[in-house]
């Protein structure tokens, strides 16, 4: 049975940069085993499936190893196969998911403006063992935050986030958990890494999830309600974000770079 499937790179104005995303549309669900070994079979960070629902669509997202409960830069891709290339007069799609509820995603610009959950992290009192020694003892984050599934290392400069090497084994005993790292930036409002071995992604290039609580903690760390992030993988790739309430609002640009089929 033949599947469209589309590469997208995420939150990125050129091919080959930001966080690539396969996105399949389907008729009507497949398996959760069948979604997961396609996932896998793409060997990439998250492969996003969706099925048309009345005006809007379901969505689901998959790493190499299991359902997440949320993914901003494949959102953002589906959105991108959407809203240009399945119905490209349309201005605005909503995604109904499982776990997080309804997210609107809409033409700004040249970008695309993703409506999610704000997700504040609380302080961590006590650090796993393991997150800490798995980013290196120097130089050492200055507070960790948490939330259900992620950690947050706070730092002091953009150079101690680049200078982060991760023991990546250490990491992956945190499970089911990411780490963020983040600090001030440089020429944007903050930056961060993301790692999440233990969901089959080392380090994620660009992770839009982890900017549902990355923006309101700089916000309110910086007194701003409109923020300008870069995330520091070797792609590299940058969003504008907005806190709205109980809400963040997330920029982004996204770049087709494969489409296709894939047959299941």
């Amino acid at each position: 049975m033949p599947v469209p499937l589309f590469h997208v790179d995420a939150f990125t104005t050129q091919p080959f940069g930001g966080n690539p995303a396969a996105v399949c549309p389907l008729e009507s669900w497949l398996d959760d085993e069948r979604l997961l070994a396609v996932a896998a079979e793409n060997n990439l960070a998250e492969t996003a499936y969706f099925v048309s629902r009345g005006d809007g669509y379901e969505l689901r997202w998959f790493t190499p190893r299991y359902e997440v409960k949320l993914c901003g830069h494949a959102t953002l891709a589906s959105a991108f196969v959407v809203l240009n290339l399945l119905e490209p007069g349309r201005e605005v799609v909503r995604f109904e998911t499982v776990h997080r509820g309804t997210m609107t995603v809409r033409r700004d610009g040249e970008r695309f403006a993703m409506d999610f959950p704000a997700l504040p992290p609380w302080p961590c009192p006590r650090p796993p063992v393991e997150l800490i020694q798995g980013l290196g003892s120097s130089p050492p984050p200055r507070s960790v935050l948490q939330i259900e599934d992620n950690y947050f290392a706070v730092y002091e400069s953009e150079k101690d986030i680049r200078c982060v090497n991760p023991d990546f084994a250490l990491l992956e005993k945190l499970h089911p958990a990411g780490v963020a790292i983040t600090a001030p930036g440089e020429d944007a409002d903050f930056v961060s890494r993301y790692f999440a071995p233990s969901y089959g992604v080392p380090e994620d290039s660009v992770t839009g999830s982890t900017h549902c609580s990355l923006t309101p903690y700089w916000a309110e760390r910086l007194g701003k309600t409109h923020l300008h992030a870069r995330q520091l993988s070797p792609r590299g790739g940058e969003l504008w974000c907005e806190t709205a309430g109980e809400r963040v609002v997330m920029k982004g640009n996204a770049v087709l770079t494969l489409r296709g089929s894939l047959l299941i």
